[in-house]
């Protein structure tokens, strides 16, 4: 009978130690890793049938990023997600991202044994992922994308010392991610970016009316871009090579005419205040205070 591999992936050294080796008594094979990184490689070069994640490997989400990876890699293996947050929010992300079950720590490794016996025994067929364009990515990870955008413009000594709420800081900057996965996802690969972006008015006034400069959006630009591109990065593995590049492209075009068109907004209304009435983007559903808390 055919030895069950696993591939076990957690940042705590404790768990790594433990884990492994009662599952090695129930007669599987591990291989134990630290880092998304080193599972990322794993996961493209060996076969697996088990993968057993944490939830939050460095930063918040990664275990998701890791099944993503194996069910378009290796789609017959069994994923399961060890998380330390029992919130519904991880149930229902875990169900929709196909992770076989999850469990809640300190987590049994016994239950986790019967659970992983049973998905044997009812392994049901599967078919690959089908790979995402950018604009599904930037969907997918919004409200991450919010989170980690925040956390450093708070980390700012700059942008820090601005009086706004954490939606005023990230709404209107939302708002745009949003708007730009609109018209990446309604042009085919080779047609040109949309220029039109009504989100990026709506930055420009709402940083003047808190007593921004010119320059302070330049820095707003470049901090969710390095968060995007961050994002990407760690996702390659689930990401349309064909479309890529030039939804590449087309997001660095629309994030420069994103900010022209806020500092032509922050301009105009410096020069004639009278003449622009001020507009405010919609409040988000959901309170970035609570995502941190969540995912912190």
């Amino acid at each position: 009978m055919p030895v069950n591999r696993v591939l076990f992936v957690d940042d705590e050294r404790n768990l790594r130690l433990t884990f492994p080796s009662i599952l090695r008594m129930h007669g599987f094979e591990v291989r134990a890793v630290a880092t998304v990184a080193e599972a990322l490689a794993e996961i493209t070069t060996h076969p697996y049938d088990i993968l057993i994640s944490d939830l939050n490997i460095g930063e918040a989400g990664d275990g998701f990023t890791l099944v993503s990876a194996m069910r378009r890699t290796q789609p017959d293996c069994i994923n399961f997600i060890i998380t330390g947050f029992p919130a519904f929010e991880s149930a229902l992300a875990a169900i929709q991202r196909q992770v076989d079950g999850y469990l809640i720590k300190p987590a049994c490794v016994e239950l986790l044994v019967s659970m992983i016996n049973e998905k044997i025994l009812h392994r049901d067929p599967r078919h690959p992922m089908q790979p995402m364009r950018l604009s599904d990515l930037l969907r997918e990870t919004a409200n991450e994308t919010r989170v980690i955008t925040l956390a450093k413009m708070k980390a700012n000594p700059t942008l820090r010392s601005f009086q706004m709420s954490d939606e005023e800081r990230v709404g209107t900057l939302a708002n745009i991610v949003t708007e730009i996965a609109d018209q990446l996802e309604s042009l085919e690969p080779d047609e040109p970016a949309n220029l039109e972006t009504e989100a990026s008015r709506e930055h420009g006034l709402q940083r003047l009316s808190v007593g921004y400069k010119v320059s302070m959006l330049v820095t707003d630009t470049a901090i969710l871009e390095s968060v995007i591109f961050d994002i990407v990065r760690q996702r390659l593995l689930l990401l349309d090579t064909s479309t890529l590049i030039p939804d590449l492209e087309r997001f660095n075009l629309q994030m420069q005419i994103h900010l022209e068109q806020a500092i032509q907004a922050f301009r105009d209304a410096e020069l004639h205040p009278g003449r622009i009435e001020r507009k405010i983007g919609p409040s988000a559903s959901s309170s970035i205070s609570d995502d941190l808390i969540r995912t912190g």
